[in-house]
């Protein structure tokens, strides 16, 4: 069983802090200078009726400012049409990943479809352009919130009439080619999966390709490398008349198929043509972490389970349980663009996720260190893990009772290495109850710093730092 402090991070936080300085323990390096933006669940009831998984709480942001070496906290709630609503009626208003609202018969896609769908950004927060910072989840509507204030400023309005039910918040940005890559699906009676590019700025997606498929899969991320973009189908597959028609809540309408194995498609960028497909056996997974060409094959590594059972091991009820997580282990996967079979292999024996790289300089190009949060104890995240992919030797930061998040990476300025700077980590202190944010030398993985902040701050998911942005 996992300590009483650990389920302080599935606890709803109504706290909202303008901003106040933290205390630093420690010294950070000069040149951190900017902020720290995420997102994740806060707020997990609403009346009388509760959320049921991790994904489905109300998002609230929360942001750490650095600059003249110190650093400020704050965190809001996302003003979105569902956490206005919800608050408005005292009770779920939206229908969610794995929670449907209380006494009504649909799902996910059908509300949907009624235009009365969830905009809860509380999986990632990014720009999509110099003047558009968003919160996304996985429906197609993007919050513009303030980078600063963290005030809400409405919904981002696509310029386009591309038609979607669900898309990533995981958008891909070529810094080459200067678009944002993403990936969508339209369920119908023609299911489409497609692939769509956009300048920063813009609010008018194109299309780069469209594939029909008939039993659609939950797709949370896809690959990117510098001329091709891939998609991995995992057997977790749904019918779109089963979403339509079941009452159920949107991912229990996915079943797991194992027969189907892993299917891979690559497309090219430039024409949208489908370059290979291939399959693999079957395994699950949340988080690509990068993709690069090598040897006349795609190189694509992820975090693989070996089935989907890390999406019911995330009901709060199993998480407030102390239940330990399936493994998930870094995954290599060798995708000929040509013949030949796909080679499957091990990266780490760590249980890891929310991965991260140095992606600024090697989005879609060769990676050597691959930075996660790890649960070396075999419950829930507890460590802090830096896998080298060409030594096979990880090195790992963990505290007693601390449970971190993911890890962002923020480079130094001029840096020659690719791990020449930072991490970035909320941890939860599950013995002074409360959350701090730790700063990692991100090479030698030990501790330059931390600032704890004035509450437990909820387990989130994802967040990016934005240099020269205090």
């Amino acid at each position: 069983m996992t300590s009483i402090g650990y389920l302080a991070g599935f606890e709803t936080l109504d706290t909202e802090t303008p901003g106040v300085e933290l205390a630093w323990q420690g010294t950070p390096p000069a040149w951190l200078n900017g902020a720290l933006l995420r997102t994740g669940p806060a707020k997990f009831e609403a009346g009388a009726t509760a959320y049921r998984h991790w994904f489905d709480g109300l998002a609230m942001l929360h942001r750490f400012a650095f600059a003249g070496g110190k650093v400020r906290y704050a965190n809001r709630f996302l003003q979105s049409g569902d956490y206005r609503d919800t608050v408005k009626h005292n009770a779920i208003a939206r229908d969610e990943f794995a929670t449907n609202r209380a006494g009504l018969l649909g799902s996910l896609f059908a509300t949907r479809l009624t235009g009365n769908s969830s905009d809860n950004g509380n999986v990632n927060v990014l720009p999509y352009g110099e003047h558009d910072m968003v919160a996304l989840t996985e429906t197609p509507y993007p919050v513009r919130i303030d980078a600063k204030t963290l005030e809400t400023l409405g919904p981002f309005a696509w310029a386009d009439r591309l038609d979607c039910q669900v898309t990533t918040a995981h958008p891909h940005y070529d810094a080459t080619r200067q678009l944002i890559y993403n990936f969508e699906i339209s369920f119908g009676r023609k299911t489409l999966y497609r692939f769509t590019r956009m300048a920063p700025g813009s609010h008018s997606r194109s299309v780069v390709a469209e594939i029909e498929t008939s039993e659609p899969a939950y797709t949370h991320s896809f690959g990117m490398s510098e001329r091709h973009l891939i998609l991995a189908e995992f057997p977790l597959v749904t019918k779109p008349l089963r979403l339509l028609l079941s009452g159920r809540p949107f991912i229990e309408t996915y079943r797991w198929s194992p027969e189907r194995g892993v299917r891979f498609t690559v497309i090219d960028k430039e024409t949208g043509a489908i370059v290979r497909r291939a399959e693999a056996g079957p395994c699950f997974s949340f988080h690509h972490v990068n993709a690069y060409e090598e040897d006349g094959a795609i190189v694509l590594d992820l975090v693989a389970f070996k089935d989907a059972r890390i999406i019911d091991a995330l009901y709060l009820a199993g998480l407030r349980a102390g239940n330990a997580l399936p493994e998930g282990l870094l995954t290599r996967f060798a995708i000929p663009l040509g013949e030949g079979p796909v080679t499957q292999k091990v990266l780490s024996s760590l249980t890891t996720e929310l991965p991260r790289i140095n992606y600024r300089r090697l989005a879609g190009r060769r990676h050597r260190y691959v930075w996660s949060a790890g649960a070396a104890s075999g419950g829930f995240l507890d460590c802090l893990v830096k896998q080298d992919v060409e030594t096979a030797k990880p090195a790992t930061w963990s505290e007693k009772d601390c449970f971190p998040g993911e890890p962002v990476f923020a480079e130094a300025p001029n840096a020659g290495a690719e791990d020449e700077g930072v991490l970035l980590s909320v941890v939860l202190d599950g013995e002074k109850g409360r959350s701090f944010l730790l700063v990692l030398d991100a090479a030698t993985m030990q501790e330059r710093a931390r600032a704890y902040a004035p509450h437990v701050i909820p387990f989130g998911f994802h967040g990016n730092y934005f240099a020269n942005a205090a």
